[in-house]
């Protein structure tokens, strides 16, 4: 047991590592190119590109429960410890700019999306994955980046207009200064660390998830299980500290941190699905099916349930410490679920 508990323990070293390679370019390079949309898709698509690895080689392995129950474990963590542990730094003084609350009215479109996707991939799982779903999950995702490509267009028109309208004096002065551009060695840097990081999530990938297959059958808990609690922090420990880092900055730095994790977990409910179902077909041919089993529904419904609990918090006008705490129990509580369920480890 030793042997695979050291064995797994090393790859998800290894995939934490990579992930903050992955993130520092990805942020190095949306920080470049300076647009909101850019940030919203590269920087979302390079901190889920951990969890999209683990799916991939799971579910083109035959191993379809534990890619679900990675992307399920995903939004699990993040939805619940990590917002809880952003709002527990911005309203505290471990800030250096200490709030009462978190503003979250801006994040209305991406809320209600995050409510739609959770529902509809629950949904859709009550007859079990298809190639069918899997084109819906794709589609979801195009929706998504269309969305965030209207509301790009519609912020910078509004911040057009009030320049237009504004102190002129100002705008003339912007427009006469030259654009900065930063070293080239910083580009090529930034490009580097993404490619790196890439590589590094790919080759630590497939030996994890065996690590973590025999692990589980060492141990008699489920894959599906360890693939839910362990999995998600290779993928978001980079994401989980850089929110910590935004959260010590004041209600600027926290209102990033939580769109953040928001786009993130609309990935996970919908590019993140499509890409098991994709890999199941790589598998077992173009009519293959990722089937419901008893583990599996009662992930889904926790899951679900967490994340719906989570959201519902955050339809209001502003979230604090008392959300922070509660978010927390609910992580808490669900981890001794996980050890409650049933354990077949025939379940893959």
């Amino acid at each position: 047991m030793a042997g695979d508990l050291l064995t797994m323990l090393f790859w998800l070293g290894e995939l934490t590592a990579a992930s903050f390679v992955l993130s520092y370019g990805a942020e190095h390079l949306s920080k470049k190119y300076g647009a909101k949309f850019v940030g919203r898709t590269l920087l979302s698509v390079a901190t889920t590109l951990p969890e999209i690895a683990i799916v991939i080689y799971a579910a083109a392995g035959g191993l379809f429960g534990t890619a679900i129950g990675a992307g399920l474990g995903s939004n699990l963590l993040m939805m619940t410890l990590g917002l809880s542990i952003m709002l527990l730094i911005a309203t505290s003084r471990l800030s250096k700019a200490p709030l009462k609350a978190v503003d979250v009215s801006m994040f209305k479109l991406d809320k209600i999306f995050l409510l739609a996707t959770a529902i509809i991939s629950a949904v859709l799982f009550i007859d079990g994955y298809d190639f069918v779903d899997g084109f819906i999950f794709a589609g979801m995702f195009v929706a998504y980046l269309v969305m965030a490509l209207m509301e790009m267009k519609a912020e910078n028109k509004t911040k057009k207009v009030q320049r237009e309208v504004g102190n002129h004096k100002v705008v003339k002065v912007t427009e006469s200064l030259p654009e900065k551009r930063g070293p080239n060695y910083e580009m090529t840097k930034a490009m580097l660390a993404f490619a790196a990081g890439t590589v590094g999530i790919f080759i630590g990938a497939p030996p994890f998830i065996d690590s973590l297959q025999g692990f589980s059958l060492e141990v008699g808990v489920s894959v599906i299980i360890l693939a839910v609690i362990i999995s998600p922090i290779a993928g978001e420990m980079p994401e989980k500290i850089s929110m910590m880092l935004l959260a010590r900055k004041g209600a600027a730095g926290a209102s990033i941190a939580v769109a953040n994790v928001l786009g993130s977990k609309i990935l996970n409910n919908t590019l993140l699905l499509a890409v098991a179902v994709f890999g199941a077909m790589y598998h077992s041919g173009f009519y293959a099916k990722i089937e419901v089993n008893q583990i599996l529904i009662y992930q889904m419904i926790l899951v679900t349930g967490m994340t719906l609990g989570a959201l519902a918090l955050m339809f209001k006008k502003e979230i604090g410490i008392k959300v922070g705490i509660i978010l927390a129990i609910m992580y808490v509580v669900s981890l001794i679920i996980q050890f409650m369920l049933p354990q077949d480890l025939t379940l893959h």
